[in-house]
């Protein structure tokens, strides 16, 4: 199903201390997850909101700069590689979540998350597939997520340039499968992903 076909998106909800919940790094074999939460400002709308895999990065620090400036509140927070390896990558995904919603300075009534689950917090709402297409607010926390989580990734090659991380922001490309095989995992490594594991299962 692509975005033209999705069904209008039926919200729950009238006011406007509505937070929408997205996350990145799923995925990548190093680094934590990273969550957003923004309540935007109906009175100052931002042009241009999208998925923010569909942006360009000089586009996406542009709209970064600006819900940071426009949005009533906005929480960026995240789950740890280590709480990765913990409690796996789908809880610490919810828990990364639930502390970018318990940051945001403005308590909100109403949760848009993306995904199909909600990530157990006490504020009602609802879960939206493909919802950094669907809803503003969405979008808006997935590009201050990405932007926050390639900032690290970047830091992280400037520390060790020969994994690449600033081009493949840490998934599991052939580039860094091959720096992997070998100079072997940094600490922030996730250990408990399969080319990870299978790699210590061999030392």
């Amino acid at each position: 199903m692509n975005d033209c076909q999705l069904p209008p998106l039926t919200i729950d909800y009238q006011g406007h201390l509505l937070a929408g919940v997205d996350e990145v790094g799923r995925g990548p074999l190093i680094g934590a997850v990273v969550a957003a939460a923004v309540i935007l400002d109906p009175l100052r709308p931002i042009e241009g909101l999208a998925d923010s895999k569909r942006l360009t990065p000089q586009r996406r620090m542009v709209l970064d700069a600006e819900i940071r400036d426009k949005a009533l509140a906005f929480a960026v927070a995240e789950a740890s590689h280590a709480e990765v390896d913990e409690f796996n990558i789908y809880h610490a995904t919810h828990l990364a979540m639930r502390r970018a919603i318990d940051a945001l300075p403005l308590v909100p009534e109403y949760l848009l998350v993306d995904g199909n689950r909600l990530p157990g917090h006490h504020v009602p709402g609802q879960a939206i597939v493909k919802g950094d297409a669907r809803h503003p607010a969405i979008a808006a926390a997935s590009i201050l997520a990405k932007v926050a989580r390639d900032a690290q990734m970047v830091a992280l090659d400037g520390l060790f340039p020969e994994y690449g991380f600033a081009r493949h922001k840490g998934y599991a490309t052939p580039e860094h499968l091959d720096a992997l095989e070998r100079l072997g995992p940094l600490p922030e490594h996730r250990r408990s992903f399969a080319p990870l594991k299978g790699q210590l299962e061999l030392l």
